[in-house]
């Protein structure tokens, strides 16, 4: 079952980088729009456990983008339809769903087993809570956000303060709360997170090392800003 579930992926992961994955743990943090498609996208992938976040329940306005909304599953927690689907697709997988809001007196905890973590948050606070648990673990974090048409994805080494560079002047809610969502701008950037995560996990060099991938789908226009530059 093994050789045969991830057979398309042989070409790029061989079987014995297919048994790194298994062995791997990766949290995602945050199950909507992003969260949503990065984590089905690591079950997919054979990551072999996943800690799964978030304290939401699913809402009407989420069925335009968010993976895990469908019409009859309105008002259950996020967590709650994450694992239904999630379970189908790979069943193989170990599974930590969290219900809870990541805070200060929790992230730690949350995270610490993780061997990565993806950012789908959606707000500046809570990130800075993530990226303050990622740098007292050790631990990388694969930034993203999304709005509009545009999307951002940044990888980030704990080590660094790029995250609180970038984030010091903003204001509490992100551009996602303000500019609104289509679901291709929540895929892209799940599916680049997910693929820099893979490349981590593999001992694979990450070319979004502190450098933000900037994407506008409207204009089809990507770039790289290197942030180390950028602040001095």
């Amino acid at each position: 079952m093994f050789e045969q579930r991830y057979l398309r992926n042989q070409s790029t992961i061989s079987l014995d980088e297919q048994a790194v994955l298994k062995a791997s743990t990766v949290a995602v943090v945050g199950l909507g729009g992003l969260g949503g498609w990065a984590s089905e996208y690591c079950a997919r992938l054979g990551i072999g456990q996943l800690i799964l976040i978030d304290y939401d329940r699913i809402e009407a306005s989420n069925l335009n983008r968010q993976l895990f909304a469908t019409e009859s599953n309105i008002g259950m927690d996020k967590a709650v339809a994450a694992f239904e689907r999630l379970n189908k697709v790979n069943s193989e997988v170990i599974y930590h769903f969290e219900k809870q809001c990541l805070n200060e007196e929790n992230a730690v905890e949350l995270l610490k087993d993780a061997d990565i973590v993806i950012d789908a948050l959606d707000s500046i606070s809570s990130r800075r809570i993530l990226f303050k648990a990622c740098k007292a673990l050790n631990v990388p974090c694969v930034h993203g956000s999304i709005g509009s048409w545009f999307g951002q994805v940044l990888f980030v080494d704990p080590k660094s303060n790029i995250m609180e560079r970038l984030y010091q002047n903003n204001h509490e809610k992100g551009i996602e709360q303000n500019l609104g969502n289509p679901v291709f701008t929540a895929s892209c950037i799940a599916s680049i997170q997910v693929a820099e995560t893979c490349k981590y996990l593999l001992g694979r060099e990450s070319e979004l090392k502190n450098r933000l991938l900037s994407i506008d789908l409207l204009n089809m226009e990507f770039i790289t800003i290197d942030l180390e530059e950028a602040h001095g």
